[in-house]
């Protein structure tokens, strides 16, 4: 016959001092873990986001490059980007989000040039060069055509991947 001794109290044995409490935490949280979303568009100037107060849409030169900077300084070395195209270069197909002079190809290598060892994660999505707004490409009928979207998804995970000189 097995006896199994209950336990009334749970253990504290592991949460006796600060040092043994670091040699058994599960989880360890530094600013090298954070990825910092970063919204950049065409112009100079850095321009509040109506929707997000506190946030900006940064100049995808001066405002991005001393954002980056920043994190930099405090340990944060990866970022996400998030473009605001200009409508005059939307359209149905979002063509533009291949293009690997585009607002997205261009900032990254800014900034591999200017930090080579910064991770830099992007947005693969249509909806910020979609003339309708929706992350595919939408027959006249309302009919997503899943396909299509998924041949421009790849051209424009492409565009942005050659940015990169490895």
């Amino acid at each position: 016959m097995i006896f199994v001794q209950r336990l009334y109290r749970p253990p504290r044995r592991n949460r006796s001092s600060p040092v043994v409490r670091a040699a058994f935490q599960e989880t360890s949280l530094s600013p090298a873990n954070l990825v910092y979303p970063l919204f950049i568009h065409e112009g100079e100037e850095d321009t509040p986001i109506e929707a997000m107060p506190g946030c900006y849409r940064l100049g995808w030169r001066h405002g991005l490059v001393e954002e980056v900077a920043k994190a930099q300084d405090v340990g944060v070395n990866s970022i996400v980007l998030f473009p605001k195209v200009p409508d005059a270069l939307k359209s149905s197909t979002g063509d533009k989000a291949y293009n690997e002079n585009g607002l997205v190809p261009r900032t990254i290598r800014l900034l591999k040039d200017k930090y080579p060892d910064l991770v830099i994660y992007t947005d693969v999505a249509l909806y910020p060069y979609s003339s309708d707004g929706h992350d595919g490409i939408v027959r006249e009928d309302g009919v997503i055509m899943n396909d299509e979207t998924v041949r421009q998804l790849c051209k424009q995970a492409v565009a942005q991947v050659i940015s990169i000189k490895f």
